[in-house]
């Protein structure tokens, strides 16, 4: 029987070894896995289906704020994501929990309350911190919008926003050029965008970083 895994997402190193060393001293039963990438966190969950819960930071190397949240929700649905920030301004943790985050722990917290949260979740509930910050409903509808996509649909989503051309995009993913050119269709029409910039001025709204403290 594999052994139930939990992965951490984030790419500071120390800040990886201090959240392992609070997993292993309260979660032993666990196995740990480590991505200091969009593309690394991807490939864990690929290779490895026994991972129960991510631990996921909103500033990794190919991730644009919420998008790697939204990317697993999307395409590993039934493995709870927690998010683990140093932005934990009330709207940034209002967006990650409707964006479909179970949990939010600031990087400030003490491990006690690491601890708690992450049980929390394994157990099927969720965790966070007090907000203040009213619901948006633009962001319930941005959120409805991109859960419309396909997993491959959202990689070509993230390299428009990049400015890739269709021609680029297919070389970065391996898809036939002609298949980008139905995907960027069917992007824009779920999306109800007019244009490859405003898809991409879309995607910028899923940057969590730079919110003003109130």
């Amino acid at each position: 029987m594999t052994e139930p895994t939990l992965l951490v997402a984030d790419d500071h190193p120390l800040f990886r070894a201090a959240v392992l060393h609070v997993l292993q001293g309260r979660l032993p039963q666990f196995r740990t896995l480590e991505a200091a990438s969009a593309a690394t966190l991807g490939q864990a969950l690929q290779e490895h289906p026994e991972i129960e819960l991510v631990l996921l930071d909103l500033s990794m190397p190919g991730a644009r704020g919420f998008s790697a949240l939204l990317h697993v929700r999307g395409e590993y649905p039934e493995v709870p994501v927690v998010i683990i920030s140093s932005n934990d301004h009330p709207r940034v943790i209002r967006r990650a929990q409707q964006f479909g985050a179970a949990g939010f722990i600031p990087k400030s917290a003490p491990a006690d309350a690491m601890g708690e949260a992450i049980q929390a979740v394994l157990d099927g509930g969720s965790w966070f911190p007090p907000m203040a910050a009213e619901r948006s409903e633009a962001d319930a509808e941005l959120a409805a919008r991109l859960a419309q996509l396909t997993p491959q649909q959202f990689r070509v989503l993230l390299c428009l926003a990049d400015g890739l051309l269709n021609k680029q995009i297919a070389a970065e993913l391996g898809l036939a050029e002609n298949t980008v050119k139905v995907h960027v269709t069917a992007i824009l029409k779920k999306l109800e965008c007019y244009s490859r910039t405003q898809a991409a001025v879309l995607v910028k709204s899923l940057e969590a970083e730079g919110v003003e403290p109130v």
